[in-house]
């Protein structure tokens, strides 16, 4: 009889809290740039412990994204392991020059003596009235951007997997993205100390007829969009990715080439965004084995409205996947 210990169900937010604790815990090099990871959500509060457990290791940098990203940029390349938290997405545009032109070349020149494994974490996408300026998804941008990872977890047990990977065996710097509306989405997170490496993608929801790849909170609206599909008889196979880069290709290209058919949903503006960088790649490494079109449902290229009723109709959601679906199997 096994003697494993259960999964525990619990939020996204609190399994991202148990991630900081732990990577806290277990390497004397982690330090903490700002430690709101959950931003202003109702679970805002599961971070309150690790905040008060940890409070020597993290520090309070004022509103200067630029030089305080130099600064943890700098302590990777000297040992450390710094997680920079930068609450809304967009503000990390004011650290561009750190992130893409000195984390993430950093290595390349300086012939692999040099490394910088830092995290930038961020929240990103549609929120709920939070208008153009914080509701940003530039993971297009950064999946662009030679030498940095982008991970983008979808569930409890992978935002803790992905965290801890990153924290404490990657040695290249990334861009976490957890999408804010997630934060309250509950699921079992398996006991210990539990990892997913970078780069390996995984099948939500097993199909024979289509394929769905989605990304961060597009897997929930995939699943549910697969759900009604199956009522009408299409079987849909939903692959999340986790990370973009390194992306795992074998368990996305596999899927395809059984099924035939494929939709790419991320919720990034549709031009040059993650859904069309990834419907290019599949078309050419799938193409003979497709037998429709490749299809993409992500969001038009417009600033996102601050009016919820208008944010509403730019949300790539499961009605617009399932259509998607609908379009390219007869």
């Amino acid at each position: 009889m096994s003697t494993a210990e259960p999964a525990r169900v619990m939020t996204f937010a609190q399994a991202l809290a148990d991630a900081v604790d732990e990577v806290l815990d277990e390497d004397p090099r982690v330090t903490l740039f700002g430690a709101r990871f959950t931003g202003h959500t109702p679970s805002a509060r599961v971070m309150d412990p690790v905040l008060k457990k940890h409070a020597a290791r993290i520090a309070w940098p004022p509103i200067s994204e630029l030089a305080y990203c130099g600064i943890a940029v700098g302590a990777a390349m000297a040992g450390m392991r710094p997680i920079v938290e930068m609450s809304t997405s967009t503000f990390s545009y004011e650290a561009i020059p750190q992130i893409v032109n000195e984390a993430g070349i950093i290595s390349a020149t300086s012939g692999g003596r040099v490394g910088a494994p830092v995290i930038f974490h961020m929240l990103y996408g549609i929120r709920g009235a939070g208008g153009p300026q914080h509701s940003g998804s530039p993971q297009p941008w950064y999946w662009n951007s030679p030498g940095l990872q982008v991970a983008m977890p979808s569930c409890a047990a992978d935002v803790k997997g992905l965290l801890r990977w990153a924290a404490l065996r990657s040695e290249n710097p990334t861009l976490f993205m957890d999408h804010q509306l997630l934060m309250e989405l509950e699921g079992p997170v398996p006991a210990g100390r539990h990892e997913v490496p970078f780069g390996s993608a995984e099948v939500k929801r097993p199909g024979r007829d289509v394929t769905i790849v989605a990304t961060s909170i597009q897997v929930s609206r995939a699943l549910e969009a697969a759900a009604v599909l199956a009522r009408e008889g299409i079987e849909a196979e939903v692959v999340d990715p986790r990370t973009l880069e390194p992306l795992d290709r074998e368990t996305i290209f596999g899927s395809i080439r059984r099924t035939g058919r494929v939709v790419v949903t991320d919720e990034s503006f549709d031009r040059c965004g993650v859904a069309a960088g990834l419907a290019a790649i599949i078309a050419d490494e799938c193409f003979g084995d497709l037998h429709a079109p490749v299809r993409r449902v992500s969001i038009p290229p417009v600033p996102v409205p601050y009016a919820e009723a208008l944010e509403r109709a730019l949300v790539p959601s499961a009605a617009r996947i399932a259509a998607a679906v609908r379009s390219i199997v007869s």
